[in-house]
């Protein structure tokens, strides 16, 4: 059985003890907690009967992305702006697709993520790098020829909902369609934009700092 698995079960067995110490039909748990005890330096710590494992996002390397971004290259402006700014600014999905006009500061190169758009419910101001901006300078010339309205950064430019927001769903099937998903750096648990989150948290801010990357068409 997987970790989680196992931490679920656990979790049964230590409640269904819990009710019958409450009870008094039995004197203590066997089923341990981990414990933290002050007071010791540092402090001390006592772990459960099974310790809970964590599995880290697979990082690609620098060859690569770069072999995954030469594939991108040949993309729409607004597929290579959404990957780069995804990348650099480490979004998920929701926060990626929900972005508006008024979200950007292309003067400092900042993006204001909307605590609403959010996991954790707390928006937060990250930095993009300067080539992520150079693609928002070319997708905004773009997007004047759909819409000049403010609103959602990104838009559709399907017959269906044309000028309208880009749903969770068109980005996701824009990236399974990209030849760049089928190479096989670009699979994973997160290739489809689905949950990008912790992939994107330790691959482009592992350095403490966006990594310069560029998906800019060659000339």
């Amino acid at each position: 059985m997987s970790n989680a698995t196992l931490q679920q079960r656990l979790v049964s067995v230590r409640l269904f003890y819990d009710f019958l110490v409450e009870e008094g039909l039995c004197q203590d748990n066997p089923v341990g907690r981990g414990r933290y005890t002050p007071g010791a330096r540092g402090g001390g710590r006592q772990r459960g009967l099974v310790r809970r494992m964590v599995k880290l996002p697979w990082i690609p390397s620098d060859e690569q992305w770069r072999a995954v971004l030469a594939i991108a290259a040949a993309e729409p402006v607004r597929t290579r702006l959404m990957l780069a700014l995804a990348y650099d600014a480490a979004l998920r999905r929701e926060e990626l697709c929900s972005l508006r006009t008024d979200d950007l500061d292309p003067g400092r190169r900042l993006v204001r993520v909307r605590a609403e758009t959010t996991k954790s419910r707390r928006e937060r101001v990250v930095p993009y790098s300067v080539a992520t901006g150079v693609l928002l300078s070319q997708y905004l010339v773009h997007r004047a020829t759909l819409s000049r309205a403010r609103g959602g950064l990104f838009l559709s430019e399907s017959r269906r909902n044309f000028a309208q927001p880009l749903s969770l769903w068109t980005w996701s099937k824009v990236v399974r369609r990209s030849p760049a998903y089928r190479h096989p750096h670009a699979r994973g648990p997160h290739a489809a934009g689905a949950q990008p989150a912790r992939h994107c948290h330790h691959a482009a801010h592992r350095r403490g700092a966006p990594r310069q990357v560029s998906t800019a068409k060659q000339s």
